[in-house]
């Protein structure tokens, strides 16, 4: 059991992009994390307080429902991606992370932001997931090459 998972969300191209750059690298295998409800673009729209999204980070606790499944159980190591939405990953992120069991399993965190770094996000995540192997990575540019990806992961 030494297999490699990219699995990520994205609600626009960004954190796909990098995620399929990812499998080109690793040679993993690659799932998407899709709402049951796919976002629209107002409900993505972070200056409208009243926004779906914005209404999920103001919640803590909110958890929306994942539409497809995987098995984890035959990966070791999984590279979990996302856009980072009010300094933090989506709250779909937490219901991902609350499905599995991540138990002897290496979870590397990478993201995609317009500002933002990883580190909030990492410790916050840490703080509440105490018992997934979280490995920070960081925020990477969508335009990133492969070729610059695969530098980076080397270092």
């Amino acid at each position: 059991m030494n297999k490699t998972l990219i699995t990520y969300f994205s609600c626009s191209s960004n954190t796909r992009n990098v995620a399929l750059k990812l499998k080109e690298i690793l040679k993993g295998d690659i799932f998407e994390i899709e709402p049951s409800i796919p976002y629209t673009d107002a409900d993505l729209n972070w200056e409208n307080e009243n926004s779906r999204s914005s209404i999920e980070m103001k919640n803590a606790s909110a958890r929306p429902d994942i539409k497809n499944k995987i098995n984890i159980a035959d990966y070791e190591t999984i590279y979990l991606g996302f856009p980072i939405w009010w300094y933090t990953a989506p709250r779909i992120i937490n219901t991902f992370l609350e499905s599995y069991d991540f138990t002897n399993k290496k979870v590397y965190l990478f993201a995609t932001s317009g500002g933002s770094n990883l580190d909030n996000t990492y410790l916050e995540l840490t703080k509440l997931y105490p018992n997934i192997n979280f490995i920070k990575t960081r925020v990477f540019s969508p335009s990133i090459t492969t070729s610059e990806l695969e530098k980076e992961l080397n270092n």
